[in-house]
């Protein structure tokens, strides 16, 4: 039984095989075969095709001067380049770090410009809190008071309701 399962599972495994290997090269054998067929028939039934194009441009028609292009012709034309290519790297160092010098005071110049900015923005947050921290206090003094005379208010009116009930009144 075991060695029948076993032939079986191979069968199973060798058609599946077959069938993936046709599932994949199937499709491009089935186009050749066509093609191939397919040149066959066409050779009777359609001409060749005459083309009467014009041959390419070539880059020395579309751009003559570049096609004698060398690095000692480089910047020959132009008078600037050609003095800035005569310095001597001394000379070349030396601008640079004028450059750099140039570059580092503009640093420095909007770095102060955005400290001031930056301490007057702060110097006006500080007025704020100090107006802010005024009204507090006087809110506070003003709270305070209130709840003095809320205080006296609420003995004198303890002092009279005992009168009245001294006097006879019953109350609520």
């Amino acid at each position: 039984m075991s060695r029948r399962s076993g032939t079986c599972l191979r069968l199973c495994l060798v058609i599946f095989a077959v069938v993936s290997a046709l599932g994949v090269c199937g499709p491009a054998l089935y186009w050749r075969f066509k093609k191939t067929l397919r040149l066959g028939e066409s050779k009777s039934s359609c001409p060749l095709c005459i083309c009467d194009c014009p041959p390419p441009l070539s880059l020395l028609k579309i751009a003559p001067g570049l096609a004698n292009l060398s690095v000692t012709d480089c910047g020959s034309n132009d008078p600037d380049l050609k003095q800035e290519m005569e310095k001597q790297f001394v000379d070349l160092l030396t601008e640079e770090l004028k450059l750099q010098e140039s570059v580092a005071e503009e640093h420095a110049r909007h770095m102060n410009i955005t400290f001031g900015e930056a301490k007057r923005v702060a110097s006006q947050y500080q007025r704020e809190a100090e107006k802010c921290i005024a009204a507090t206090e006087t809110c506070e003094e003003a709270r305070e008071r209130g709840e003095a005379l809320l205080i006296k208010e609420r003995k004198v009116t303890t002092l009279w309701e005992q009168r009245a009930r001294q006097m006879g009144w019953e109350g609520e």
